[in-house]
């Protein structure tokens, strides 16, 4: 494995799996990347993402940098050939290129702005840092994508499934007070076709993922119909990719309460957090047995050590 930005950088997604719940079980290791350097660089603010990342790093033995390019670093340009007389003081290509001469591994987390969709989904952020840092690249979350956050979600899934068939798994949407990417949504729905899961989507209209994210799955726009036996729930809200980055709808109906759990198989309720409570989750699930949403921010620790461990080798 040479980066860590999507489901296409692992060749063997199981045994990436299985890394990171024997790391849950021995997770101090610090003889693995002694006297590694690793950077993670926010271009946006982050809780679980920033704190996984530097616990994974410790426990490997690795010492983590963290820099706030928005409060610690100079306004970066990423336009080549950019004469630059504007309020941008250092070029993404020196910039990258120093931090590839002080780390071993590069973690990014980026944000899309959410007004240009070709933009976005070129990925013009976390490409720069791939094309000029030269070395391995992670991406702690992108404009299309969050891939530690999907490895942590299927290991967890791992951990609450015991059956030999298939999990039925429904990603459901949910109102939102803004609009919000579609990265985990679409991350996740990678991740669980690549698992060969059972997987339906349901939305509202208008809220369709990208084709090159939902392929061939199944997308219901009746929520109680798609719940139906589920198994699984990942509940989560993003704005419309058709009518790119608007908010279409804040239907209350779809706000996941235990009325909509009752029609499922007893599912696992599952989000990434952070969650608005009562808005995309009824506290009456968040609270309950069914939910898992600590497991997965648990294991979010688990899965960037195990990326981390091949990255750093």
């Amino acid at each position: 494995m040479k980066h860590f930005t999507s489901i296409s950088d692992i060749n063997d997604l199981d045994g990436l799996v299985e890394k990171a719940l024997a790391f849950k079980k021995d997770a101090f290791q610090p003889t693995i990347a002694s006297g590694k350097k690793v950077g993670l660089i926010f271009l946006n603010p982050s809780l679980r993402t920033r704190l996984s990342s530097q616990i994974a790093a410790q426990n490997l033995g690795a010492e983590a940098i963290v820099l706030d390019i928005g409060k610690d670093g100079w306004a970066l340009e990423f336009e080549d050939g950019a004469v630059m007389n504007g309020n941008k003081a250092e070029h993404i290509r020196e910039a990258a290129g120093v931090m590839g001469r002080y780390f071993d591994v590069l973690g990014i987390r980026t944000f899309p702005e959410l007004k240009d969709k070709d933009t976005d989904y070129e990925e013009l952020l976390l490409n720069a840092f791939l094309n000029h840092a030269g070395i391995p690249v992670v991406s702690l979350e992108s404009a299309t994508r969050h891939p530690l956050q999907s490895l942590a979600d299927l290991m967890t899934m791992k951990e609450h499934w015991s059956e030999t068939r298939k999990p039925k798994v429904v990603l459901t949407w949910a109102p939102h007070v803004k609009a919000l990417p579609q990265a985990v949504a679409n991350s996740f729905t990678e991740w669980m076709i690549a698992a060969e899961m059972d997987l339906t989507i349901t939305n509202p209209a208008g809220y369709d993922l990208a084709p090159e994210f939902r392929k061939d799955v199944h997308v219901n726009h009746n929520q109680m119909e798609a719940l139906a036996d589920a198994d699984f729930v990942y509940v989560k809200n993003w704005s419309s990719y058709e009518q790119y980055g608007q908010v279409l709808s804040q239907d209350d109906t779809w706000t996941f309460g235990n009325g909509h759990l009752s029609v499922t198989n007893k599912a696992k309720v599952m989000h990434c957090l952070p969650v608005r409570r009562g808005l995309v989750i009824k506290d009456e699930v968040l609270d309950g047995p069914n939910a898992i949403h600590l497991d997965q921010s648990e294991n979010r620790v688990y899965s960037a050590q195990a990326v981390l461990s091949e990255l750093l080798k």
